[in-house]
């Protein structure tokens, strides 16, 4: 009887330290699928971002107009940006991110919310968005972690 009480006592000590690994690789694994559609925007690199959403996902961005969503939302909103930024004379986008505010995992969806620096160039001038926060929901899907929807909220 002793030995199965330290055995369930064991058990009960040792559970929840699973629990948190798992959890903090789920993080993880969260944070790489954000970090690679950020490096993919940061690279001008349509594919791969577009790799790293789902097959239905909503984007709210803060050029018109504003909202794409559905199965195409990725691809389109990219299209929109190259146009946006032709029209404009931007260049040189780069997004930086500062440490996640949150990265909540809950089974198979999380929520990331991460501020954000948006350096560019506007017809030739440097421009510095600083101050912003980008927000990430993602769903957990048989290739893994994809983006069902972001926001760029600009300070």
């Amino acid at each position: 009887m002793r030995r199965s009480i330290l055995v369930l006592v064991g058990a009960i000590t040792v559970a929840p330290l699973f629990a948190i690994a798992a959890t903090a690789s789920d993080e993880a694994n969260v944070m790489a699928t954000v970090n690679q559609y950020n490096e993919a925007f940061n690279k001008n690199d349509a594919m791969k971002a577009q790799a790293a959403c789902a097959p239905q996902a909503i984007i709210l961005d803060d050029f018109p107009p504003h909202v794409w969503q559905g199965a195409a939302a990725c691809s389109e909103w990219w299209n929109a940006l190259d146009a946006y930024n032709t029209k404009n004379v931007i260049t040189d986008g780069i997004v930086t991110l500062d440490k996640p505010w949150h990265v909540t995992v809950t089974g198979d969806r999380a929520y990331v919310v991460v501020p954000a620096k948006y350096t560019f160039k506007e017809k030739g001038k440097p421009v510095v968005e600083s101050g912003s926060v980008w927000t990430f929901a993602l769903q957990k899907l048989a290739g893994g972690w994809r983006i069902t929807g972001w926001a760029w909220g600009q300070h």
